[in-house]
């Protein structure tokens, strides 16, 4: 594990940084954001992207004060660069708005079913996240299977980078 828990988040910021677009490419060679608002399905995929970072994160460390820390500098680290490229404040709050929105929706969804739920959690988050990237249309069928494996590969990938990163 890292021992310096800002060190941490900033780690995990690089990996989101690299893998969150890399993914969304993915999902758009798929084919089936076909229809889906450019924009918006960009938007809902780095909430999904970022809220794999954290539960990996959380994998990885468990819920204590040096997770804390290294979620703070995650966030710290990506909101200050989000800021830097936005063109205007309202853009950057209604950005921090529905990632805040997201991340409420997706802990409830991750806490729902206590145990005996983790073992569908993937796909239930899966379901979420493709409803919101295509609404208003439904999305259609494989998105939510693709979105929450690629969510889960995230979460691991993020659980690794911080557990052996040097």
């Amino acid at each position: 594990m890292i021992p310096d828990p800002e060190r941490r988040g900033r780690v995990l910021a690089d990996l989101y940084r690299v893998l969150g677009p890399r993914l969304f490419d993915d999902l758009e060679e798929s084919g089936l954001l076909q229809g889906a608002p450019p924009a918006q399905a960009r938007a809902e995929w780095e909430c999904f992207a970022l809220y794999a970072c954290v539960r990996g994160l959380v994998a990885a460390g468990g819920f204590n004060r040096e997770t804390g820390a290294a979620l703070d500098a995650f966030h710290e680290t990506l909101l200050s660069e989000a800021l830097a490229g936005t063109e205007s404040m309202e853009g950057f709050t209604e950005r921090r708005g529905l990632v805040a929105r997201r991340y409420e929706e997706y802990g409830a969804i991750g806490q729902e079913g206590g145990a005996s739920g983790a073992a569908t959690v993937a796909s239930r988050l899966g379901v979420a996240a493709a409803r919101h990237l295509t609404a208003p249309e439904s999305p259609p069928d494989g998105l939510a299977e693709l979105v929450g494996a690629l969510h889960e590969a995230l979460v691991e990938g993020a659980a690794e980078a911080v557990r052996s990163a040097s």
